[in-house]
Parts: structure tokens; C-alpha cells; sequence
């Protein structure tokens, strides 16, 4: 595969940023500007971040749903709110396995744009390059990332994600738009909304559902970038909580129906995006599904900092996940003995979206829709799935070709786990 350095540790670790062709998101590596400071948590005025027993979503419905065009409907004939369609999503998760969509990165290489169509009119004198800084491209190309979504839909996808996953201040930070993130998540949420809307106003039957994407920034809470010094960090808990809270505040005004922390290589750097969630979600008085996705660094099946997939999952379901899987890293073939695992002791769903194969010495990913999908059959009629879609090198293609192979099988049943002590730090420890 195709490595890099991103924390220069000493230790090989992959991200999801690298220049290579097919990357799902895309983002091409920049300097990392480390002249951001952000407030400490407790200068933010944030709650304790454990949402109140009772509060749905309907409270705020009015402010954080815009509708576009021909407006979709409930059973009734009004106007889907986000609690419809938040119903509307566990019904059908409780009937068939749902498609989540493919990569972004793949689909806006291909339109093939310049740096001055990553800056528009608008950042048109910014003082720095923006080329590659693909969430800027909800402001500057949104015509592009929209019509990247319909492809999507059209494929087939259930559930498809913003084009936000280095949407946090500390990423943007490389290319010193620190104080764009906000609107970027607010307008690539209303974006998504937009689209989604049409699709469900199209075929009332089968709502679309959009995931706000939240990855994991291109720091490490629990790994120092210093091999010189191994107890230096370059992020705090704090910081990440408080880039994460914006984001995800940014991601819910603009209309969200999900909340997807992916691409986790460090679980610390997860534990804070799923603390600031909770947070935001007691301060907007709205609870809505979440969806967390880690990944493996190496063919051990771990992650950056070291867990096992079992331990992974110990250390994030207290948020209680509408799902909990694995996304990017590997093909479905090396991936599945990961999601086995997990699948073996989670009463979540559980939601997968490999890499299109492995790459190939250009950094491409060749394997066909007709492989994968074929592949992914085979967890299907296993039971081992309840969302599944594609992550670097995967396409429309992909994705409709992965729905026509899922269809005919029903959604993995959740498990009845026995009730023990579950601990995990590197490995899961299991008393009882």
C-alpha cells in the first residue's frame, strides 16, 4: 500500500490525506501550521456533554431542516421533519442492509481542477495554494460536489456523507482558513440536504439520508510527533473537543441526519469527537444517530494507537452507535477477518466500507466494481453487515453494483451479547 509519515513517529501510519490517486477524500498534504491555538474547553461555556433523557429532535426541526424544491412528505402528507426521517432510518435498518455511498476524493479527481477553480472568485488573492483542499469546494465548486452526491444516489446509496472530513479548524489550519470551517460545514450540510431532499421528494418509498462527516484530523492526542521526545504532544483533548464541537454544531445547522466520526487511526482523537457530540447535542437540545468508524494501520489489524478491532470497540460504545465498524485501510478481502471481530461481540449494527482492492504501485486502485461487490456478497450472505458502501477507489459504479449484489439478503442480526466486564486498552481484557 501507500504509506506516509503524517506523525513522523518512527511508526509506519496511514492517512487518509495522502497524495495518492483514489484517495476517498483527496486532500493533498500540506505544512502543518501549527500557530492555531484554540480555547480551552472550559472557556467555551459547554455543558457536561451527556444529552437529556427525553429531548427529540423535533425541537428544532424548523431551524436546521431546510427543504428544496418539490418538498418530500411523511405517511401523513406533510413535510418530512428530521424525526420522520430519523424514524425512517431505523425502520429500514431494521429491514434490509442499507448502501452508503463511495469515495469523494476518487470523484473530484476526476473533474480534474485547477487551483483557480479551487479558489473562485472569492479566494482569489488568498495568500497561500488551496489546491486539494477539497471541502473548500462546497463554497467554491458546489455544482461539482453536488452533482458528486446525485451520482451517488443514483448508484443507489441510502446514506451519503458531507464533503466535510477534514472540516475541523485544526485541518484547515494547513492552509490557514482556521476560520472558515464553520460555514464550510454549515453550507456543505445544506448542500448534501439539498440533494438528499430531491431524491426522497422523487421516491417517497425510499428516504436518502445525509451523514455528517467528521474525520480525524491530521493530528495524534495519544502519539507524539517527536521521536526525540515520546511524551510531547501537538493536540490536546481539549483542543480536538472544541474543533470537533464546531464542526459538528456546523454540520446540524446545516440539516444532518447523522453524525459519522470516521477514519479513526487514534481512539483518544475519536473519544473527543464523540465527547464534543454529546456536548453540542445537550446544547442544541437534539439527539441524532451516530456512526463511528475506525481503521487499521497495518496488516495486524490495529490501529495507530494500538487496539485491536475488540478493544477498539470497547473503547466507543459508550456513545451507543447506531453503528460501529471499519472503514479505508484495506480491500474487502483483508478487511473482513477485522469486521468478524467485531461483529462477534457488538450489539450495534455493524458498517463496513473498504477500499476499492489494495493499490497498485501508481497509487491507483484497480479492482472493478464486479469484484468488490462480489466480495461484499459474500459478507451479506454471511450476516456480517448492516451498512455497507465503498471507501479510496470506489465509485457510482461500485455502488450500484454493490446494491444489486447486497439486495436479495437481510441486515445482520444484532446479537444478544452476554453481559460481563468488558476493559480494553491495547487488547480487550474480558472478566466474567
Amino acid at each position: 500500500m501507500s504509506w506516509q509519515k503524517p506523525f513522523h513517529n518512527g511508526l509506519k501510519s496511514y492517512s487518509r490525506n495522502s497524495k495518492r490517486k483514489g484517495n476517498r477524500h483527496g486532500k493533498e498534504e500540506k505544512k502543518q501550521n501549527h500557530s492555531r491555538r484554540l480555547k480551552p474547553r472550559d472557556q467555551r461555556g459547554a455543558g457536561a456533554g451527556k444529552p437529556k433523557a427525553g429531548i427529540s429532535v423535533s425541537s428544532v426541526k424548523a431551524k436546521t431542516n431546510p427543504i428544496s424544491g418539490a418538498t418530500p412528505t411523511n405517511t401523513k402528507g406533510n413535510a418530512m421533519t428530521r424525526e420522520d426521517r430519523i424514524a425512517a432510518l431505523h425502520k429500514a435498518a431494521d429491514q434490509r442492509i442499507l448502501l452508503l455511498d463511495g469515495a469523494m476524493g476518487t470523484m473530484i479527481q476526476r473533474y480534474k481542477l485547477q487551483e483557480e477553480d479551487y479558489r473562485g472568485e472569492r479566494f482569489k488573492d488568498w495568500p497561500s495554494d488551496v489546491k486539494g483542499n477539497n471541502d473548500l469546494l462546497v463554497l467554491t465548486k458546489p455544482d461539482v460536489i453536488s452533482e458528486i452526491h446525485a451520482s451517488y444516489l443514483e448508484a443507489g446509496s441510502d446514506i451519503f456523507e458531507t464533503n466535510t472530513f477534514n472540516g475541523t479548524t485544526i485541518a484547515m489550519a494547513d492552509y490557514g482558513m482556521e476560520e472558515l470551517a464553520y460555514e464550510i460545514n454549515v453550507e456543505a450540510a445544506k448542500l448534501a440536504r439539498k440533494v438528499a431532499d430531491e431524491f426522497t421528494a422523487k421516491t417517497p418509498d425510499k428516504p436518502r439520508w445525509v451523514a455528517g462527516a467528521v474525520g480525524p484530523t491530521n493530528r495524534s492526542a495519544s502519539i507524539s510527533p517527536d521521536v526525540n521526545d515520546p511524551g510531547y504532544r501537538n493536540v490536546t483533548f481539549d483542543e480536538l473537543v472544541t474543533a470537533y464541537g464546531a464542526q459538528v454544531e456546523g454540520l446540524i445547522e446545516g440539516g444532518v441526519d447523522i453524525i459519522m466520526i470516521e477514519t479513526i487511526f487514534d481512539t483518544l482523537n475519536a473519544k473527543a469527537a464523540g465527547f464534543a457530540t454529546l456536548e453540542v447535542f445537550e446544547k442544541l437540545g437534539i439527539t441524532l444517530p451516530i456512526i463511528i468508524s475506525g481503521t487499521a494501520t497495518d496488516m495486524s489489524g490495529r490501529n495507530l494507537s494500538g487496539q485491536t478491532p475488540e478493544a477498539f470497540f470497547y473503547s466507543m460504545r459508550h456513545l451507543r452507535p447506531f453503528a460501529i465498524g471499519l472503514n479505508c485501510a484495506f480491500g474487502a478481502e483483508d478487511m473482513r477477518p477485522l469486521i468478524t471481530e467485531i461483529a462477534a461481540v457488538s450489539d450495534f449494527r455493524l458498517s463496513a466500507y473498504p477500499n476499492a482492492g489494495l493499490p497498485n504501485e501508481m497509487g491507483e486502485f484497480d479492482q472493478t466494481a464486479e469484484e468488490m461487490s462480489a466480495l461484499l456478497e459474500g459478507w451479506a450472505k454471511d450476516g456480517l453487515i448492516n451498512l455497507v458502501g465503498g471507501c479510496c477507489g470506489s465509485s457510482p459504479d461500485h455502488i450500484a453494483a454493490i446494491a444489486k449484489a447486497v439486495a436479495g439478503y437481510p441486515p445482520r442480526k444484532i446479537p444478544d451479547v452476554p453481559v460481563k466486564t468488558r476493559l480494553s486498552g491495547q487488547s480487550p481484557f474480558v472478566m466474567g
